[in-house]
C-alpha cells in the first residue's frame, strides 16, 4: 500500500517537474525571441539612421554656405516687425531707369529694380498677395509693358507654372550660372544665361535632367544649412532619379 502510494507522489512530482520545466523553457523560447525581435529593431533603426546620416552627408556636399550680411539680417527681423500687406504696384521711372514701387497699405512704399532684389525683403505671403494683385489687373491677358510683362512673367511661373510655358522650353539652350535659397519668403532663384527663373521650394517644375544636374554641380547657395535647403535638396535628387 505503501509503495503504492509512494510511486503515486512520485509521479505526481515527476509530472509537476516536467511541466515546470516545459513552461521554463517555453518561457525562455519566448524571451529569447523578444530579445532577438528587438535586437532587429534595434538594427534596423541603426541602419536606418545610418542611411540618414549618409543621406545628410552627401545633401550637404550640394550646399555651398555663402556670408551674406543683408540676408542675414533679414532673417533675424522679428516678426512684429512685418511690414504691412502690400495693396500696390507702379512702375517708377527715375531718369533712365525703371523701378518696380511697391505699395503697403500704410502708405508706405519700396523701389526695386528687379524681381530678383524682392527675394531679400518679402516673405511668402506678400508674393502671393502681389500675384492676387497682378492677376486682377491683367486677367487672362498678358502685360504690353516690359517691365509689367517681366513681373507677370516670374509671378506666373513661380504660381502658375505649365509645362509648355517658353521658360521651360529654352531652358536647354542656357547654362546654369547660380541657384539660391531665400528661406524668409520659401523661393530658390535660378540664374541662367540670359533668363531668371523663382521657384517654391516646396513645387515640383518641368526642370530637365540636365538643368538639374547642372543647378546640383553648381550648389545651391545659402548662408547657412537649414531644413528648408535640405528639403529643396532633397526633393530634386528624388526628382532627377526618377526622370
Amino acid at each position: 500500500m505503501f509503495d503504492r502510494d509512494f510511486k503515486r507522489v512520485n509521479t505526481f512530482v515527476d509530472f509537476r517537474i516536467d511541466l515546470v520545466e516545459g513552461s521554463s523553457k517555453r518561457l525562455g523560447e519566448e524571451l529569447e525571441q523578444e530579445v532577438t525581435k528587438k535586437q532587429k529593431v534595434d538594427d534596423v533603426q541603426e541602419t536606418a539612421k545610418v542611411d540618414d546620416d549618409q543621406e545628410t552627408a552627401k545633401i550637404k556636399e550640394l550646399m555651398k554656405i555663402v556670408s551674406d550680411e543683408e540676408e542675414v539680417a533679414i532673417d533675424a527681423i522679428p516678426l512684429a516687425t512685418k511690414p504691412p500687406s502690400i495693396v500696390d504696384w507702379k512702375i517708377h521711372k527715375e531718369g533712365k531707369k525703371n523701378y518696380y514701387q511697391i505699395i503697403r497699405a500704410d502708405g508706405s512704399s519700396k523701389m526695386y529694380l528687379v524681381f530678383s532684389h524682392m527675394l531679400k525683403s518679402f516673405d511668402r505671403e506678400d508674393f502671393e498677395t502681389l500675384w492676387k494683385l497682378v492677376k486682377a489687373k491683367y486677367g487672362s491677358t498678358r502685360p504690353v509693358e516690359d517691365l509689367d510683362l517681366i513681373l507677370w512673367g516670374d509671378l506666373k511661373t513661380m504660381f502658375e507654372s505649365h509645362v509648355e510655358d517658353r521658360v521651360w522650353k529654352n531652358q536647354q539652350d542656357y547654362r546654369v550660372l547660380d541657384w539660391k535659397l531665400y528661406d524668409s519668403c520659401g523661393v530658390h532663384s535660378l540664374r541662367m544665361q540670359h533668363m531668371h527663373i523663382h521657384m517654391l521650394v516646396e513645387k515640383r517644375y518641368p526642370l530637365t535632367p540636365t538643368t538639374i544636374t547642372d543647378m546640383l554641380n553648381k550648389k545651391l547657395q545659402r548662408d547657412h544649412f537649414s531644413e528648408m535647403a535640405y528639403q529643396l535638396l532633397r526633393l530634386l535628387t528624388k526628382q532627377l532619379k526618377n526622370q
